[in-house]
């Protein structure tokens, strides 16, 4: 047997793990675990070159616990370590003092690929564990080994009589830390973090039913199997490549990352690459709809098959972050916790990857099968629009496959819909004039008029279709768009067509001045000189200022404070309407309950007619039903 001490130059090493380096102290299973898989992954290695002269066989993982004990085992059937291994990976702290490593910790929690450098994945024991033995015999023909250690720089390290290839590492868990010898919470640490590991996981046993014999009568009762319990699935979908998988294999691995998930997903995008950089994985497009406050951390992180984090921002591009799946790159760079992500050249090369593989497997859906893509539209196109405001990269490719759908369900690109509408929406000036609504119900009646001019409307009701419209006419010359409540339809597309006004100049000023008497400030008067026949009353919202506002409310882009601006309406009176006329001739109170009527109408047609006002019109209305 020999004793010493560890060779650290820092007596109080345990505590500054204990305490600063791990905020999370059930981490110390998924290191210790991670440690015995590439202990394992190394032995195949060694013995698929010829190295190690031992059979490979079928090496597990076992996790033990022995509450009477206090004690946790992790068992592997790896590579083992002798005497000497023992002295230089656990001892030495793979090569470094204490005091380097703590001035590299201290100077930057940021210092990438730590536990890699100063190998400390093991130590990570000693959060919950008041001392650590580990017993460990090596492929090669050398005695096996014992290590001890409490929590102090003092360390024992004697031969043992184990004959099994392997390490058992053996926790003593301390009193603060009782928690990690129940079975559900060790079981609930496996599942979260291992259970994807490449190496089969043993946690207990667990009973089957056998098969029942075709033989068997009413009064069959069933008999259970006990059998090794593995919690995990060594070879998920992620790893083999897409021609090895169908569809049903996409949706199935779906459920077993999900289970609680009951509907599909739409699609998935499939990522395999090697070069310049390690990245697998599988992402799934839910149905979304257009809601922006969609649960995000639902894509997992792993690093060779270990769960690391589900925050993935920085890695996965934001406007993909609404989506769910796996990303597992051995390249990421995270801190000596694995909780954080470091600045790194690598991990924009991967989100510009990601966002450029989403694109190109969008384009192939469209091209593919573009009335599928249609009809999934809706449920997908808050990312795409979200995609397209927030990455330049993605914006680029988009008008390839981004829609816009009508209000007749007919859906557009935007090269599209700039070819089908340029004969009859270009204004006076040569502008292309592109009508939406956002609510195909509330603006029903303006959708009407336009469409008796022969015009299309788009249908476009997502929370940032203001941000959206603004970068495209931004980008596209001669290009805008206009709600269709936005003024009277003549006005929205000005095509010269001129109507002479039936009222002279102090008829008009007259009536203004009389309209003005009963309709509130909240609405601008405008008199239009429009056909007889269009509707008297039209109350619309200036393009600009609601734009403004929605985009200030929506966050970003709008004018400091504009969201918070009372809603400002023009009220468009057709000065050459017959109801015009008859404000005019009116006098006094039948005057004033004229327009009071015609208000009403008008904000009813745009759902502003509410509470006391909407009861009071009601009430007036069946008055002269009498």
């Amino acid at each position: 047997m020999t004793s010493g001490k560890i060779n650290v130059s820092v007596e109080n090493i345990f505590p500054l793990i204990k305490k600063f380096l791990y905020s999370d102290h059930e981490i110390f299973l998924r290191e210790l675990i991670s440690n015995g898989t590439d202990a394992t992954l190394k032995l195949k290695h060694l013995t698929s070159i010829g190295e190690a002269k031992t059979e490979y066989g079928n090496p597990i993982i076992e996790i033990k616990i022995d509450k009477e004990g206090k004690k946790l085992h992790i068992i592997d059937q790896g590579i083992g370590m002798t005497s000497d291994e023992v002295e230089k990976y656990i001892n030495q702290l793979a090569f470094s003092g204490a005091e380097e490593f703590l001035n590299k910790y201290e100077e930057s929690a940021k210092d990438s690929g730590i536990i890699g450098h100063f190998g400390l994945g093991f130590y990570s024991a000693f959060m919950v564990a008041s001392k650590v033995e580990i017993f460990t015999k090596s492929f090669k023909e050398e005695p096996a080994a014992h290590w001890t250690c409490d929590g102090s720089p003092e360390f024992t390290l004697e031969p043992h009589s184990k004959t099994d290839r392997g390490t058992e590492i053996v926790l003593h868990i301390a009193e603060d830390s009782l928690e990690f010898l129940e079975e559900f919470k060790i079981r609930e640490l496996l599942t979260k973090y291992n259970k994807f590991m490449p190496i089969p996981i043993k946690f207990g046993t667990k009973k089957e039913a056998l098969p029942k014999p075709e033989d068997a009568g009413d009064d069959y009762k069933p008999e259970y199997l006990e059998v090794d319990n593995f919690i995990n699935n060594p070879n998920p979908a992620w790893m083999k490549q897409p021609t090895e998988l169908k569809e049903e294999d996409y949706k199935s691995f779906y459920h077993e990352l999900y289970p609680s998930q009951f509907e599909e997903p739409l699609f998935n995008i499939h990522l395999n690459v090697d070069y310049p950089f390690n990245l697998t994985g599988i992402l799934y497009f839910p149905k979304l709809g257009s809601d922006l406050q969609i649960q995000k951390d639902k894509i997992q992180l792993y690093q060779n098959q270990v769960f690391v984090t589900d925050n993935v921002e920085g890695i996965v591009p934001e406007f993909l972050l609404m989506l769910k799946g796996v990303v597992d790159s051995p390249d990421i760079p995270l801190n000596v916790s694995r909780s954080g992500l470091q600045a790194d050249s690598n991990v924009k090369k991967i989100s510009n990857y990601i966002t450029r593989k989403v694109a190109d497997k969008l384009k192939a859906l469209f091209n593919e099968n573009r009335e599928d893509f249609e009809a999934k539209w809706n449920d997908i196109k808050i990312v795409l629009e979200y995609g397209m405001l927030s990455e330049p990269k993605f914006y680029e490719k988009a008008g390839d496959f981004v829609l816009y759908p009508t209000t007749e369900n007919k859906h557009y690109t935007l090269a599209e819909l700039k070819e089908n509408l340029k004969d009859s929406q270009t204004d006076k000036d040569g502008k292309l004039v592109v009508l939406y609504a956002s609510n195909k119900e509330a603006q029903h009646s303006y959708i009407d008029i336009a469409k008796e001019k022969g015009y299309e409307v788009l249908l476009l009701d997502s929370p940032i279709v203001s941000h959206l419209i603004q970068k495209l006419e931004a980008d596209n010359e001669n290009l805008t768009f206009a709600r269709v409540d936005a003024d009277h339809i003549d006005k929205l597309i000005n095509k010269e067509e001129t109507q002479i006004s039936k009222l002279s100049d102090s008829e008009k000023e007259s009536l203004k001045t009389s309209l003005e008497a009963v309709i509130p400030k909240a609405y601008s008067v405008q008199l239009e000189s429009l056909d007889s026949e269009a509707t008297p009353f039209i109350i619309t919202q200036p393009e600009f200022m609601r734009r403004m506002k929605e985009m200030s409310q929506s966050g970003g882009g709008g004018m400091f404070g504009m969201g918070n601006m009372p809603e400002m309406y023009n009220l468009v009176v057709n000065a050459n309407s017959e109801l015009a006329t008859s404000i005019l001739q009116a006098k006094d109170d039948a005057q004033k309950e004229l327009v009071k009527n015609a208000l009403d109408l008008a904000k009813l047609s745009q759902g502003l007619l509410k509470g006391e006002e909407l009861t009071a019109f009601v009430k007036r209305s069946f008055e002269t039903l009498k």
